[in-house]
């Protein structure tokens, strides 16, 4: 079989055998096909797409070209959850332990920080102890003693995706829809889940900028997902502002537990409440959707989602005293409040210049090699259709240097509109995928 033969082919728009893909996907992990010719089939896909089959196969190979997690040794079905990043997105934090205390197994492999996203890895390690690392093994026993887990990503975990990722990065080809499917779906069927839950993001803060391409995003993942045996359901969320009130590690650790006691932002709450209530009838928990929000809302309300958060705490070996004293994570130096002159409503936010301020405080990683400031990152005080009175704060920024402070009050300013007119809200979900229908809110 020729490499020029199968780039040819995609070159064309022709489909490509199961043989053929193998060939190429296992040639390039191996290291028998070189860059240059890799780059190529990738700018050929970018400019001609895939058919589901070819998507499908293409998904499998990255799979299973590393270890597949076994998870059948946990009962019940396994219900994963993955977001497609975005700004003050806590949503994991808060969902995980609110599934598990209605009885949905969660094994949960999260990601790191990438760019202007926050990762759920770094904002648990802001949790003194929390190990995000555990074996295979350790990663089982967890979820069968507590109902969940939330662990690091395994190295060993689809190295195919890694290595071609890489390779899109410089070779412009990163927004292609079916290679961004390819990618996340690879890494869900890899982590060993039943089913899977997804949440594309679009807007200035998401990679995903149009509701459109989002929703052709989530439409071709529920697809891969289904034919790969895995019923899948997508949600397309908005990422035109932040979903929560907190950007930054410890913080978001303390607005996910206040949402837990019942507190926080209603647009985060509610979207962990549908999160929770689809993965209950996913997992055969509940059948009906009214039931599964109403034992969603009484988990919060009875305390039992707190409690199941403080175990899964406790459980990988973090502290649980954090959940009623916040003085535990770390604490940043400096603060500073920035205040309305005037009654003011919120025009707009712009959570792609927030995204990058929290980035720039160090929030986040600028260069692989960067470590996290956990302390640091910005709280808002209200969000698009929020009246913020004279004299009161409408943002406070949490920083560990005074030059990085100094440069933060400026970017947090000009990422703010106000208007003395009352604005309308935004709406948060705007479409809900699954394998037989689109539901558009």
């Amino acid at each position: 079989m020729l490499v020029t033969e199968i780039i040819r082919k995609k070159r064309d728009g022709d489909i490509l055998s199961k043989e053929e893909l193998e060939f190429i996907v296992n040639g390039y992990v191996k290291g028998e096909i070189p860059d240059y010719q890799m780059s190529a089939f990738l700018m050929a896909i970018y400019f001609r797409g895939m058919s589901k089959e070819e998507l499908v196969e293409l998904t499998m190979l990255m799979a299973k070209s590393g270890k597949m997690v076994d998870l059948s040794s946990i009962e019940g079905i396994k219900v994963d959850k993955h977001s497609s990043g975005g700004i003050a997105d806590t949503t994991t934090l808060v969902l995980i332990p609110l599934a598990a205390s209605c009885g949905v197994k969660v094994a949960k492999m999260s990601g790191r920080g990438l760019s202007h996203t926050g990762g759920t890895i770094d904002k648990l390690e802001s949790i003194p102890g929390f190990k995000t690392e555990l074996s295979e093994d350790e990663f089982v026993q967890a979820v069968n003693k507590v109902g969940a887990a939330i662990v690091g990503q395994s190295e060993s975990l689809v190295p195919a995706d890694k290595k071609i990722y890489a390779l899109r990065d410089v070779t412009c080809t990163v927004e292609s829809i079916p290679l961004i499917a390819s990618s996340i779906m690879s890494k869900k069927i890899a982590a060993g889940s039943d089913k899977i839950i997804l949440d594309v993001k679009f807007g200035k803060g998401a990679f995903m900028k149009e509701y459109e391409k989002a929703k052709e995003l989530a439409n071709t993942m529920v697809e891969i997902g289904t034919l790969a045996g895995r019923e899948t359901v997508a949600y397309v969320t908005d990422m035109n502002q932040p979903l929560g009130l907190m950007i930054g590690n410890a913080l978001e650790v303390i607005e996910a537990i206040e949402v837990l006691k019942g507190k926080g932002h209603e647009d985060l709450k509610n979207l962990c409440i549908e999160f929770a209530s689809e993965m209950m009838i996913m997992a055969g928990v509940e059948k009906e959707k009214k039931l599964a929000q109403e034992r969603a809302i009484e988990s919060i309300e009875k305390g039992f989602a707190l409690e199941k958060f403080r175990e899964i705490i406790k459980n990988q070996g973090g502290n649980p005293e954090i959940v009623d004293n916040y003085s535990l994570l770390p604490q940043a130096k400096y603060t500073y409040e920035l205040k309305c002159d005037d009654d003011m409503y919120i025009k707009d936010i712009d959570a792609l210049k927030l995204g990058l301020c929290a980035l720039k405080l160090g929030a986040g990683r600028q260069r692989k090699e960067d470590k996290i400031d956990y302390a640091v990152g910005i709280q808002l005080f209200g969000k698009i259709g929020d009246k913020i009175a004279r004299n009161m704060p409408f943002a406070k920024i949490y920083a560990n240097d005074e030059k990085r402070l100094e440069e933060a009050i400026s970017d947090v300013k000009t990422a703010f509109e106000f208007s003395r007119e009352p604005v309308p809200k935004r709406k948060v979900i705007f479409a809900k995928i699954t394998k037989d229908d689109v539901f558009e809110f």
